[in-house]
C-alpha cells in the first residue's frame, strides 16, 4: 500500500519501544520519516500474560500489515461465550466483523506480540538503542534538542513519549500533566495451559471478582480477574500470588474452575492496581507529542489499552502526512484521538465503579455494549 510521504519531519525519536511506540515507528517510517527508537530495558523484554485483541485493535494491526502475523501466532475467534460464575452458561455474544476479511476478535501472548512488532522495526531497519531514556528535552525552532541518560546529545523533528504511564518525557515536557489515578480495582492474570473445553473466550459474572479466559494460542490461554484493591506493605511473592488466586476462583466453576484446580507455582501468575487518565490538552509542546499510555492510560475492561496506542501512532503519522506543518499534524492528531480515547477510559472507569458497588450487571452492560459499539466505528 502507499503511504503519504510526511514532509514536515524528517528525523523523529520514539522514546519508548513498547506498543504504541513501535506503532508509531512502523507508521512514521512508511512514510518516509526517518525514525529511531530508544528503550530504558537493556534487553527490550516485554512481561505479561495474554492480551485480548479486540476487533477494532486487529483493525489497527491489519493497517501496520501485521494481521496474517497476528493469525498465524495468536488464536482468531468470533464469540464469546458468557457464564455465571458458577459455570452455568448464559448467553453467547457473537462479536461483529467490522470489516470484510476481519477476524471479529482473538488474543495472543503478549511477548509474542511484541515479538512479531519488533521483526518489523527491524525489517525497516529502524536503528533501537536499549537501556537508555531522556533526561532533558528543549524545543529549538523546528527541532528538539535532547539530552540522553548516557550524557549524550542530539537534535530531532519530532520527539514522541510512547514511555509508559511513568512517562519521562511527560515529566520533562508536559508541567500541565499528573500521574495516572488509581481505580480501587486490581487485575489479576494467569498463563496456563488450554482447559479441554475451551473454544471461545469466555466470561464469568454475577460475583463480586469477574473473571474472564481468552485463547491466546492453540494449547495456551490467559485467565484474569478484577477485585478491590488492597494495600499491603509488600509486594506477594509466587507462593502468595499462587494462593491467594486459587483462594479467589473458589466460587468459580466452568474452565475458571478448571484453571484453579489445575494452575501450578510453575505457571505466571501477576497481579497490578489498575489505574488510568485522560490526560488534558495540550498533548504536544512544540515538536514533543505524547501517545499510548504516556497521555492517555485505560483499564482493561474494554481491552483496549494496546488497541488505543495502536491507533494513535498510527493517527499520529497520517495527520503529519496530511497536513501543512508539524504544529497542524499535532494538533490534528490531538483533536482526533481525545474524544475517541476518552470515550473508552470514561467508559472502562465507570464499569470499574459499578463492579466496586456491586451494581446491576444490566448497567454493565449496557455501558460496555455501547462503547464497544462505538470502538468498531473508523478511527
Amino acid at each position: 500500500m502507499t503511504r503519504e510521504s510526511i514532509s514536515s519531519v524528517q528525523v523523529a525519536l520514539i522514546v519508548g519501544g513498547g506498543i504504541g511506540g513501535m506503532a508509531a515507528a512502523i507508521a512514521l517510517s512508511e512514510r518516509g520519516v526517518k525514525v529511531e527508537i530508544v528503550d530504558l530495558d537493556p534487553e527490550w523484554r516485554v512481561y505479561g500474560a495474554g492480551i485480548t485483541i479486540t476487533g477494532p485493535t486487529l483493525r489497527a494491526y491489519r493497517r501496520l500489515g501485521l494481521l496474517d502475523a497476528i493469525k498465524q501466532q495468536g488464536a482468531i475467534t468470533n464469540k464469546t461465550r458468557l457464564f455465571k460464575y458458577d459455570g452455568t452458561h448464559l448467553h453467547d455474544l457473537e462479536e461483529p466483523v467490522i470489516e470484510e476479511g476481519l477476524p471479529a476478535t482473538g488474543g495472543i501472548m503478549r511477548p509474542i506480540l511484541h515479538r512479531i512488532m519488533q521483526k518489523r522495526v527491524k525489517e525497516l531497519e529502524i536503528p533501537v538503542r536499549l537501556g537508555l531514556t531522556v533526561t532533558a528535552l528543549e524545543n529549538e525552532g523546528d527541532e528538539v534538542a535532547v539530552t540522553f541518560s548516557d550524557g549524550s546529545n542530539a537534535r530531532y523533528g519530532l520527539v514522541v513519549g510512547s514511555d509508559s504511564v511513568a512517562s519521562a518525557v511527560r515529566d520533562l515536557a508536559f508541567p500541565h500533566m499528573a500521574p495516572a489515578v488509581p481505580t480501587g480495582q486490581g487485575c489479576w492474570r494467569i498463563s496456563i495451559r488450554k482447559p479441554p473445553g475451551l473454544e471461545y473466550g469466555e466470561f464469568y459474572l454475577g460475583h463480586e471478582n469477574p473473571c474472564g479466559i481468552t485463547a491466546c494460542a492453540p494449547d495456551s490461554v490467559y485467565m484474569w480477574m478484577l477485585t478491590r484493591h488492597e494495600e499491603r506493605e509488600r509486594f506477594m511473592d509466587e507462593e502468595e500470588l499462587y494462593n491467594e488466586l486459587k483462594r479467589l476462583l473458589a466460587d468459580f466453576g466452568g474452565n475458571a474452575g478448571w484453571i484453579r484446580d489445575n494452575m501450578t507455582r510453575q505457571d505466571w501468575i501477576n497481579y497490578r492496581p489498575l489505574a488510568a487518565v485522560l490526560q488534558p490538552k495540550p498533548w504536544y509542546n512544540g515538536r514533543i507529542v505524547l501517545l499510548g499510555d504516556a497521555v492517555h492510560a485505560t483499564t482493561p475492561h474494554l481491552a483496549s489499552g494496546a488497541g488505543m496506542a495502536v491507533e494513535s501512532g498510527i493517527v499520529l503519522a497520517e495527520e503529519l502526512a496530511a497536513a501543512a506543518s508539524a504544529e497542524a499534524g499535532l494538533l490534528a492528531y490531538q483533536e482526533r484521538r481525545y474524544p475517541r480515547c476518552k470515550d473508552v477510559i470514561d467508559s472502562s472507569v465507570s464499569v470499574g465503579r459499578l463492579q466496586l458497588a456491586h451494581g446491576d450487571p444490566r448497567e454493565h452492560a449496557h455501558i460496555l455494549e455501547g462503547a464497544l459499539s462505538r470502538l468498531n466505528e473508523p478511527f
